[in-house]
């Protein structure tokens, strides 16, 4: 694990946070590519009413339009939990080269907690996927939001 991992990861936990303040579920991401930041997300499902807006996809949507092409090669994605199959899906339509996750979904992670969509060879583009970075800090936020959803009557 690089500095520069540590940093990426403390950005999406940043973004994590802000969801928290939304009522979202708190994850965060961001396109990386050559040490720049190119599209940042959160969750925002809750808020825009759209099963879709994983803050995967929306920082894929970010880094998108801010170099004008669909195709996001040559770049990381930073999340700070496992992205679920739409999410991983859509990492690879992408052409991301590497996922760095924080905390491990034991409910519906794609890259290898319930299923690795990075080992069907059938599909045509394969990511990375490394996992663990800041995995604490990036579950602990998890726990303690849906402590707290637990709690209100």
């Amino acid at each position: 694990m690089t500095d520069e991992n540590l940093k990426f990861m403390e950005l999406a936990l940043e973004l994590a946070k802000q969801a928290t303040l939304k009522d979202e579920v708190p994850v965060g991401a961001l396109i990386v590519r050559n040490g720049q930041i190119l599209g940042r997300g959160m969750n925002t499902s809750i808020g825009d009413h759209d099963p879709t807006s994983h803050a995967e996809i929306n920082a894929i949507r970010d880094a998108a339009k801010a170099i004008k092409n669909y195709r996001l090669k040559d770049c990381s994605i930073y999340v700070t939990l496992e992205p679920c199959a739409m999410c991983v899906g859509a990492i690879q339509h992408a052409r991301i080269g590497k996922i760095f996750y924080g905390a491990p979904d034991p409910k519906t992670g794609a890259c290898g907690s319930v299923v690795n969509l990075m080992t069907i060879k059938e599909i045509n583009h394969h990511a990375e996927a490394i996992g663990g970075i800041l995995e604490k800090e990036c579950g602990q936020i998890l726990k303690d939001f849906f402590l707290s959803k637990r709690k209100k009557p």
